[in-house]
C-alpha cells in the first residue's frame, strides 16, 4: 500500500466526522470559489499512477521487507526536514504534551507493522491480491469509531464494507486452492496483507486526535520518525539486513519513497482544495488497479491475477466505492464553508 495514503484518509475521515457534526454538506469543505485547473484530472492521474507503483517496486526489490520499509520512511523524512525547516512546522511541536507524543509513538509503531507485514505479503501472494487486501482498513476505521469515538456507522458504510469483507473472502478463497511461481504461499501472504490492513487502520485511528492539531507536513514528520525508530527496533531484534545493499536496490527504495509521497500525496492534497473528499478517497481505490496492471506489463514480474482475484478485488473495491460514497444529504449546495487545517 502506499505510504502516504493513511495521511490522506486521516484527512478525508476527519473531514467527513467534522460534516457531520456540524450538520453541513461535506462539498462544502472545497474551495467553491476557486477555479477548477484544467490540469486537475492530470494531476489526478499521476497522483494515482504515484500511488500505484508503490507495490510493483516493492515486488521488484530483492531486499528485507523491514530494508525496503526502513530506507523507504528514511528518504522520505529526508525530504520532509527541509520542509519543515523552510515552512517552520517544527514549531508546532512545542505544544505537544506528554499524551501527544505518546499518540505519536503508538501510531508510528503502527504504522511501522504495517509497512514490515504488507511489504512482507509481497514475497508470497500476488500484487492484485496483496493491494486489494490492504485496502481493507476502513473496515477497522468504522469499527473502531463505533466502539471507541461513538460514531455510528451509516447503514450504506455498514452494506459496502460487508461486501468488501465478502470480496476478502473470496479472494482468501481462490488463493487456498492454488499457487504459482511469483505466489509460493499466497494464503500466508492474504494473511500478512490482512494484518497490513489491520494496523494501518489502528495507525489511523490512533493519528486522528493529533491530526486535529498539527499541520500535515508537522503530522507526517512526527509520525514518520516514530516509525522509523520502531522499524529500526525490529529489524535489529530480528537481524534484517539494512546495510549494505546493491546500486539497484537504491534506485528502489527512492522510487518508492518519491512515488507515493511527492507525486500521490502532494497531488491528492492539491485536489483536496477543489472537489469534495469523497472524490479523492474513490481516486485512491484506484491503486489496487493500477497497481495490478503495472505488475502485469513490468519486465521481472509479469504477473496476471486468476479469476478469484479478479472477481474477488471487484468486489472488495464496489464495497468500499460504496461506503465511500456520501447519503445524499451531504451532497446538498450552499455557500462557503469552514475549512480543515
Amino acid at each position: 500500500m502506499n505510504p502516504a495514503a493513511p495521511v490522506m484518509m486521516v484527512d478525508i475521515v476527519l473531514k467527513d466526522a467534522y460534516c457531520r457534526r456540524s450538520r453541513i454538506p461535506l462539498t462544502l469543505l472545497t474551495d467553491r470559489h476557486a477555479p477548477v485547473p484544467r490540469f486537475l484530472p492530470a494531476v489526478l492521474g499521476a497522483a494515482i499512477l504515484g500511488l500505484s507503483v508503490s507495490g510493483p517496486l516493492a515486488r521488484l526489490s530483492s531486499a528485507d521487507a523491514l530494508a525496503i520499509a526502513t530506507w523507504r520512511v528514511s528518504i522520505a523524512l529526508a525530504v520532509i526536514g527541509p520542509i519543515l525547516a523552510a515552512t517552520g512546522g517544527w514549531r508546532e511541536y512545542r505544544t505537544l504534551q506528554r499524551r501527544d507524543v505518546a499518540i505519536a509513538v503508538g501510531a508510528g509503531t503502527m504504522l511501522a507493522l504495517h509497512f514490515w507485514s504488507w511489504i512482507a505479503s509481497l514475497e508470497h501472494t500476488t500484487v492484485a491480491a496483496s493491494v486489494v487486501l490492504v485496502n481493507l482498513h476502513p473496515l477497522v476505521i468504522v469499527t473502531g469509531s463505533a466502539l471507541w469515538l461513538g460514531e455510528r456507522p451509516s447503514g450504506r458504510q455498514l452494506g459496502g464494507l460487508g461486501a468488501a469483507m465478502v470480496g476478502a473472502a473470496i479472494v482468501a478463497y481462490g488463493d487456498s486452492r492454488a499457487s504459482s511461481a511469483t505466489a509460493s504461499n499466497p494464503l500466508f501472504g492474504d494473511l500478512l496483507a490482512f494484518i497490513g490492513a489491520l494496523t494501518v487502520g489502528l495507525y489511523y485511528l490512533a493519528g486522528r486526535s493529533l491530526r486535529q492539531r498539527l499541520s500535515l507536513w508537522a503530522y507526517v514528520g512526527l509520525v514518520y520518525s516514530a516509525c522509523l525508530v520502531a522499524l529500526l527496533i525490529l529489524a535489529l531484534a530480528t537481524d534484517a539486513t539494512l546495510w549494505p545493499q546493491p546500486a539497484r536496490e537504491w534506485w528502489i527504495f527512492g522510487a518508492i519513497a518519491v512515488g507515493p509521497m511527492l507525486i500521490g500525496h502532494t497531488g491528492f492534497n492539491y485536489a483536496l482544495r477543489y472537489v469534495p473528499a469523497y472524490v479523492v478517497s474513490l481516486a485512491i481505490l484506484v491503486e489496487p488497479v493500477g497497481a495490478t496492471l503495472i505488475a502485469a506489463i513490468t519486465p521481472g514480474i509479469r504477473e496476471v491475477p486468476g479469476i478469484w482475484t479478479l472477481v474477488g478485488g471487484a468486489v472488495v473495491l464496489a464495497g468500499l466505492a460504496l461506503g465511500v460514497l456520501q447519503e445524499g444529504r451531504w451532497k446538498g449546495e450552499g455557500g462557503r464553508g469552514k475549512e480543515l487545517k
